[in-house]
């Protein structure tokens, strides 16, 4: 028997609710960091305050204008993953933790450790935020979901019928791996005998891409995406994220907007699979497979002669 498209929830309250989360995603995101950085080169330090500050008080806001109400989880989760990231970049930034994982002679392996523990910190702190809020892990996608649920056409990826995820899942991960390692050979030209040299890294790469795959699809799209479906409904509550998660990799490889919209595409593609089949898996897994190219020549790169 064939299986039908998951519907995609509808907003609860019009449009307003729709122009309010796009809003005040741009004015909370990256967007006013670049625009600092291109114009004075520098992004001012009272900004990450003024972001919290305003995400706090729209979620005050909400409890006496009730066209904010539907809104109110997006605003306080929002506030709660630039909250948690700064208090665990204190965690990071001791000194016990940087005697443990830091110093400039920090072998690659033990540095990339720290790194992806701190961010695992926040996911961890997000999943308490969600349950504080009364979400139930099936609506913050922290289950395996329907792995062979169809996907919502996509014609212009080639797409056309409702093919089940499976097979949609399987193929993205392929090629946009093999993208990512064609662009980072590239890029980098390592020599063969430091592709050798690092092999043995494999099973250390494998586990910091599992732990990275899970830490950002939990913190920036689970989280964001169960805060808004009901709110603005499946189709913009993807957009919003997808954009969202693109604009912060600006500041990424490959650098400014080539980096916005290819992060963004990729984030559309991750929220779509987390919508379409009800679960964490084909998101994480397919992020994992990218990670694992970045992540590996990230261990070439330090066993490589001055690297």
């Amino acid at each position: 028997m064939e299986k039908k498209a998951v519907a995609f929830a509808k907003p609860m309250n019009g449009r307003m609710p729709q122009a309010v989360a796009w809003t005040v995603m741009l004015l909370v995101s990256m967007l006013p960091n670049i625009l600092f950085h291109e114009v004075v080169h520098r992004s001012p330090s009272w900004l990450f305050w003024a972001k919290v500050a305003f995400l706090l008080l729209l979620g005050l806001a909400s409890w006496f204008w009730p066209w904010l109400t539907s809104l109110r989880p997006f605003f306080l989760i929002l506030a709660s993953i630039y909250l948690i990231e700064a208090g665990v970049s204190l965690v990071t930034g001791s000194t016990t933790w940087q005697r443990w994982f830091g110093g400039a002679d920090a072998p690659f392996v033990v540095s990339m450790l720290g790194i992806q523990l701190g961010r695992l910190l926040v996911s961890f702190g997000m999943i308490g935020v969600l349950r504080v809020l009364h979400y139930r892990r099936e609506a913050f996608f922290l289950v395996q979901g329907d792995l062979s649920a169809p996907i919502q056409p996509v014609r212009w990826l080639g797409f056309a019928k409702p093919e089940p995820w499976t097979r949609f899942g399987g193929q993205f991960a392929v090629y946009i791996s093999l993208g990512t390692l064609l662009f980072l050979y590239l890029a980098g030209r390592p020599q063969a005998l430091a592709l050798i040299q690092a092999l043995p890294w494999l099973p250390v790469v494998l586990l910091l891409a599992a732990m990275n795959a899970f830490s950002e699809e939990m913190t920036y799209r689970a989280s964001l995406l169960a805060g808004l479906e009901q709110a603005v409904g499946s189709h913009q509550a993807l957009w919003i994220t997808a954009i969202f998660f693109g604009l912060g990799h600006y500041f990424g490889v490959p650098y400014g907007m080539i980096g916005v919209v290819m992060a963004s595409f990729l984030g559309w593609i991750l929220g779509k699979a987390m919508l379409e089949t009800r679960g964490f898996f084909w998101a994480w897994f397919i992020h994992f497979l990218q990670d694992v190219m970045i992540f590996f020549f990230m261990a070439v790169g330090a066993v490589a002669p001055g690297g």
